[in-house]
């Protein structure tokens, strides 16, 4: 591990910090193309400078419409990708709308160089900020010179003939397009979250599995049964999961995650883990007998281990 805590500053727009490489963006997903101008500033970490990324608390979108967006990362996933990424400093910066109506100046000279201490800003080349988007690449490029820092653009990264982003991953997902979702992120989709109490059903028909409720704000892939990994005290397992209300034996309530963890023995309840999703497999199907469930879930198990033991998976 790295070996240090990232800082985290949130709900507040009174801090100050000083000699920073700065990489702006929302890092939904921190996918490959986030990680391209993470590497940037982490970079700068070895010439003295602190690596900071720099996003808003709130999704703009979700400002000017009623319907929360639901993201690829809940804020707590984000802030361990990114530390593990090695950044220094998380500003999520109150998304206001004050902050909305900021000419670019003012958030470039203010924000960005007053407040954050930039010397280094990086940032994609299609980046926008400011009211009504005023801001942009060229518009940093020219205030540069005035305010004294080194602006580097990142080219976005491509995949099969498209940008990787994160509204892209967002429609992937959507599909249950995991193989290609994976890809763009540079590693696993993953949920994690604490281990609630269930039924305990799967224990009496000899398939225990574990149960998690994600956060509302977590966009999911569609219901039904994945491939699965699962990371426990870091160390990896094989599984298999099910998205979705479990509809032969829940009450159709709650939204959860159940996952049949592969040659694992102990008791979980109440502790985080990580489950990655790997590749679709089947829809959630409501049976009419639990000897019919219990008989797919072996054939999903089955599959999994199969689809596992090819090696192809990315940790």
């Amino acid at each position: 591990m790295h070996g240090y805590k990232m800082e985290y500053i949130n709900n507040t727009t009174e801090f100050q910090l000083n000699h920073t490489a700065v990489c702006l963006g929302k890092f939904d997903g921190v996918h490959i193309g986030h990680r391209s101008l993470i590497e940037q500033v982490v970079f700068y970490k070895t010439k003295g400078y602190q690596a900071v990324a720099f996003s808003f608390s709130l999704h703009p979108a979700t400002l000017f419409s009623q319907k929360e967006i639901q993201l690829l990362d809940t804020e707590n996933e984000k802030r361990k990708k990114l530390e593990e990424a090695g950044v220094d400093v998380l500003v999520s910066y109150p998304f206001t709308q004050e902050t909305a109506a900021m000419e670019p100046e003012v958030f470039i000279k203010d924000i960005l160089v007053k407040q954050i201490g930039a010397k280094v800003i990086v940032v994609g080349d299609d980046f926008c900020f400011g009211h009504n988007r005023k801001g942009n690449v060229d518009f940093l490029e020219k205030l540069s010179y005035e305010c004294g820092y080194h602006l580097i653009v990142v080219k976005k990264v491509e995949i099969e003939g498209a940008v990787v982003s994160s509204s892209r991953i967002r429609d992937l997902l959507s599909i249950g397009n995991m193989e290609l979702v994976n890809r763009l992120l540079g590693r696993p989709f993953s949920i994690e979250g604490a281990v609630v109490h269930g039924k305990k059903l799967g224990r009496t028909i000899g398939v225990p599995t574990i149960n998690q409720i994600p956060e509302k704000e977590k966009l999911l892939p569609p219901n039904g049964v994945y491939v699965s990994s699962i990371w426990i005290d870091e160390k990896q397992y094989g599984g298999i999961t099910n998205i979705g209300y479990k509809p032969t034996v829940g009450n159709g309530q709650i939204k959860g995650i159940e996952t049949n963890i592969f040659d694992y023995e102990g008791n979980l309840y109440g502790k985080q883990i990580k489950v990655c999703l790997h590749s679709y497999v089947r829809e959630e199907e409501k049976f009419s007998s639990i000897e019919l469930l219990k008989e797919q879930m072996l054939k999903d198990i089955v599959y999994s281990q199969n689809y596992l033991a090819q090696g192809k998976i990315k940790s």
